[in-house]
C-alpha cells in the first residue's frame, strides 16, 4: 500500500538489433542474452515478447561495411535492411509501437552521427540526411522516430519534413540529453558503429553539465518533440529528475548497453544477484521520474513478472 514506485511491462521499450540474411541469431559477446537477428528471426523474438506483455520496440540496424559511405546514403534507402524490417514488423504486428533510430553512425564510413569534413561535424548539412532518413522510416511504418544524433535543430527539421509529407501523427522522441559517455561500448560492438576517428564530444553533452540539459529540453520542446530522453540513465538519474521537474512532456530514459553489461558481468562472476540488481536499477530509473524506459532488461523483466 505504501510503495511509491512500481514497474510494469507498459513502462518499457525493448531495443533490438537487425542483421542481413536469413535464419540467423548471433549473441553479442559484450551483452550476454542480447542478440542480432535476421528479420525472420526478429519476428519470432517480437512474438515471444508480445506474449509477455511488451508492446513497444526500438530496432537498430547492423549495416554491412560495403554499404557505408561518408554521407550515409544507405540510411534513406527505402529498399534497404532497415526500412524493410520496419515494414515486416508492422505488417506482422500492427498493434505494437515501433520507435526507429534517426542517426548517421550505423551507415557512416566515419562512424559519426554527422557528416565529417576536415575533422569537423557539419551540423546543417547533416540535417538534410536526417530528414530523408526519418521520412523513409515513417513511410515504412514507424510510429515514433528517435533522432539520436544530437545535431542542433534536428527536431524542428524532422518535424517539418514529416508534416509536409503527411506524417503529422508520427511522434518524435528526441534524445534530448545524450551525454558523451563511456558506457556506449557494447552497443557500438553490436552495430560495428564506433567512430573511425576522434570522439563525439563536440555534439554529445559533457557529463559534467546538468543545466545544459534544461537548455536542450527547452529547444526540443519548442521545435516539436513529443518526448524528451535522457541517455544514459543510471549515471544520470539526477538529469532525469531535473527534466521531470522542469518539463511537461513525457520523459524517457535509455538504460544503455554498458549499464546492462556491468550487471550481467558481475552476476556471471557471482559477485551480485543479477535479478535483484536488475530490479533495483530499473526501479531507480522510474523513481527518478522516467515515464518510459528503453532497456535491454525489458524481456527479462517481463519474464520475471510472469514467474
Amino acid at each position: 500500500m505504501v510503495q511509491e514506485t512500481s514497474l510494469s511491462t507498459n513502462d518499457f521499450i525493448f531495443p533490438l538489433f537487425i542483421i542481413e540474411g536469413q535464419n540467423q541469431r548471433t549473441e553479442i559477446s559484450s551483452m550476454p542474452g542480447i542478440y542480432r537477428y535476421t528479420v525472420d528471426m526478429l519476428l519470432e523474438e517480437i512474438a515471444s515478447c508480445v506474449e509477455l506483455g511488451i508492446k513497444a520496440f526500438a530496432p537498430f540496424p547492423n549495416i554491412p561495411e560495403p554499404l557505408k559511405d561518408k554521407y550515409a546514403t544507405e540510411s534513406h534507402n527505402s529498399e534497404g535492411l532497415y526500412a524493410g524490417a520496419i515494414r515486416e514488423i508492422k505488417k506482422n504486428f500492427p498493434e505494437v509501437v515501433l520507435m526507429t533510430d534517426v542517426a548517421m553512425d550505423p551507415y557512416s564510413s566515419d562512424g559519426h552521427d554527422g557528416i565529417v569534413e576536415n575533422g569537423q561535424i557539419l551540423n546543417d548539412e547533416t540535417l538534410e540526411v536526417l530528414g530523408k532518413m526519418a521520412l523513409v522510416q515513417a513511410r515504412a511504418g514507424a510510429d515514433i522516430v528517435g533522432p539520436s544524433d544530437m545535431m542542433d535543430g534536428r527536431v524542428g527539421h524532422i518535424r517539418r519534413v514529416l508534416d509536409e509529407n503527411g506524417f503529422t501523427k508520427v511522434g518524435i522522441m528526441s534524445y534530448t540529453a545524450k551525454y558523451a559517455s563511456a558506457f556506449y561500448g557494447p552497443f557500438r560492438d553490436a552495430l560495428d558503429s564506433a567512430p573511425k576517428m576522434g570522439d563525439k564530444k563536440t555534439y554529445q553533452m559533457n557529463p559534467a553539465n546538468s543545466r545544459e540539459a534544461l537548455i536542450e529540453a527547452e529547444l526540443d520542446t519548442a521545435e516539436g518533440a513529443d518526448f524528451l530522453m535522457v541517455k544514459p540513465a543510471l549515471a544520470y538519474l539526477d538529469i532525469i529528475k531535473l527534466l521531470r521537474d522542469n518539463a511537461h512532456l513525457p520523459i524517457a530514459a535509455y538504460n544503455i548497453s554498458g549499464e546492462y553489461a556491468m550487471v550481467k558481468a558481475a552476476a556471471q562472476k557471482g559477485w551480485i544477484d543479477g535479478e535483484k540488481a536488475m530490479l533495483e536499477t530499473l526501479t531507480s530509473i522510474k523513481r527518478a521520474g522516467a515515464d518510459i524506459i528503453l532497456s535491454y532488461f525489458a524481456k527479462e523483466f517481463a519474464q520475471y513478472l510472469k514467474k
